[in-house]
């Protein structure tokens, strides 16, 4: 319960919470639809999902001043890749939220506005972030191999310290050879061992479908994007409401 209301009381945990329940409604109206049942079930559900959406949108007024701001903290990053990563998402991110807000001004007749135009621009930016989430999450899964690969190499010289160094030598040379042949063991070791990159992973993976599937790259159905959709929201709830899960940056 501490964690549900320490959740709420967040603007970004509000918003997960409406994007897990907006998601929630499109995959059980796919699944509806599918069997042919209860179609005024199906109906409300539609109905709730387009609000949902539409409250989001009104939520996220403001987000591009907070995104231009963290994109400036990022540029103070030391380490280049993922100073060039970070700001990028940022400032992606703070040109999705412009074009959401003015689809949202759209929506509720403040102004005249080419809807497909702007929803065409905004799925590129936001399609842009994950795709640049990703190749950070890439970048992060290296390093991580490197010091497993680090950590292994002093344990294996403690074992072998007393050696001569000829013995030494093909005993290294060999280790590299298994190493080669067991990178999918050293990737998936890498991965357990730091569950916030694998979290993040899986998170872009799911949102990554959404762009695709309204850009018309990779088309699927309702019930796809609304599963992706749904694990998405979950996991990014796991995040905030346990931050030793979340990516830092």
């Amino acid at each position: 319960m501490d964690s549900y209301v320490k959740l709420a009381s967040l603007s970004q945990g509000r918003d997960k919470i409406f994007r897990t329940t907006q998601y929630a409604c499109m995959l059980l109206n796919c699944l509806i639809h599918k069997n042919g049942s209860n179609k005024e079930l199906a109906a409300k559900l539609k109905h709730l999902e387009s609000n949902l959406s539409s409250g989001r949108k009104l939520f996220r007024l403001g987000n591009t001043v907070d995104a231009v701001q963290t994109a400036r903290r990022n540029v103070q990053i030391s380490d280049p890749v993922l100073r060039f990563c970070l700001t990028a998402i940022s400032l992606s991110r703070a040109l999705y939220y412009i074009c959401d807000n003015i689809l949202w001004s759209g929506a509720v007749g403040l102004g005249d506005i080419d809807k497909e135009k702007w929803s065409r621009r905004c799925n590129h930016y936001y399609f842009f972030s994950l795709v640049i989430s990703l190749g950070r999450d890439v970048y992060e899964v290296v390093q991580l191999m490197k010091e497993e690969v680090l950590v292994q190499k002093r344990q294996e010289s403690k074992s072998i310290n007393n050696l001569e160094n000829n013995r030494v030598q093909r005993k290294f040379d060999w280790i590299a050879r298994i190493k080669s042949k067991a990178f999918l063991v050293l990737l998936f070791q890498s991965l357990g061992n730091n569950p916030p990159v694998l979290l993040d992973i899986v998170k872009n993976l799911c949102d990554l479908t959404l762009p695709l599937d309204k850009m018309g790259i990779c088309k699927t159905n309702s019930g796809v994007v609304g599963f992706c959709g749904l694990l998405s929201s979950i996991l990014s709830i796991i995040a905030l409401t346990h931050p030793a899960l979340k990516l830092k940056a």
